[in-house]
């Protein structure tokens, strides 16, 4: 009996400390501990509602299958908007910036469902035809915030990683693929260069033809991103140059790339809604 009542105080005595030192952590901390960094509910949706054209350079959104959604989609978006900035600020790089990627990605399809489905663009949404990049429709580490803010104020002046240009997308045909999985801190690197890879292999947005690189109008609009000397990438033709086999496979063109000999121009931007069917 008297064993018994000792273990008892003793059990109830380590309960007490783990609480005593729970209720010392700071919220933030708290609040860090308890969110999914596996993104798992999100992950959810893509795949169900995003699928690679046939080559695999391209992705088409389901916007119909994700309006069908809609309860999880705001699960979704309300999770990303509980976080504490004071969380988001004790995280690792990778685990903001995979954060911020799945933010800007999941509140994109949002805005596409408030007028879908009569939409073909998303430049529909904004005021005077510029898009809806500026328009602060969703909350963000504890303010409101608009898309812009996201890619232009955070991401690219912040992490300084022009590879994030094959992370974000715009719902857009012309832009770099929406993938069918969430963005991870473990996983990031592998997927922004894999991003980067089948966006530089799609030759309907990247190619040698005519005696030129025509490249897609991202590498024109943010052509400084690939000025910053990331990773040995001091200028537009040492990316080109990096991803030779990707934008030809003609050995001769290929040569001209690593050369960077080749003078370069941008294709027309394709601006059509990346809906299934299109």
């Amino acid at each position: 009996m008297n064993t018994h009542r000792l273990t008892r105080r003793h059990t109830l005595r380590l309960l007490t400390a783990a609480l005593a030192s729970t209720s010392l952590m700071p919220l933030g901390a708290l609040a860090q501990a308890g969110f999914d960094h596996q993104y798992k509910a999100w992950n959810t949706l893509l795949k169900k509602h995003v699928r690679w054209l046939p080559d695999g350079k391209q992705s088409r959104v389901n916007y119909k299958g994700f309006a069908t959604d809609r309860a999880a989609l705001k699960s979704v978006l309300d999770g990303l908007s509980a976080v504490p900035k004071a969380s988001f600020d004790g995280w690792s790089k990778p685990q903001q910036m995979a954060f911020l990627i799945n933010a800007y990605n999941a509140f994109t399809v949002e805005i596409i469902l408030t007028k879908y489905p009569d939409i073909k663009s998303i430049k529909e949404l904004g005021f005077l035809n510029r898009g809806p990049w500026k328009n602060e429709f969703f909350t963000l580490l504890g303010a409101k915030r608009h898309l812009d803010w996201i890619e232009h104020e955070q991401l690219r002046p912040v992490y300084k990683d022009p590879r994030i240009h094959a992370g974000v997308n715009c719902a857009s045909i012309g832009c770099p693929a929406l993938r069918d999985e969430a963005f991870t801190a473990t996983q990031l690197d592998a997927q922004l260069d894999d991003g980067m890879k089948r966006f530089m292999s799609d030759r309907t947005r990247n190619r040698v033809q005519g005696g030129e690189v025509q490249i897609n109008n991202i590498f024109k609009w943010f052509k400084e991103d690939f000025n910053s000397g990331y990773r040995g990438i001091n200028r537009l033709e040492d990316l080109l140059a990096q991803h030779a086999e990707h934008l030809s496979d003609k050995p001769e063109e290929q040569a001209a790339l690593r050369a960077k000999s080749l003078p370069v121009s941008y294709l027309e931007y394709d601006w059509s809604l990346n809906d299934v069917g299109r």
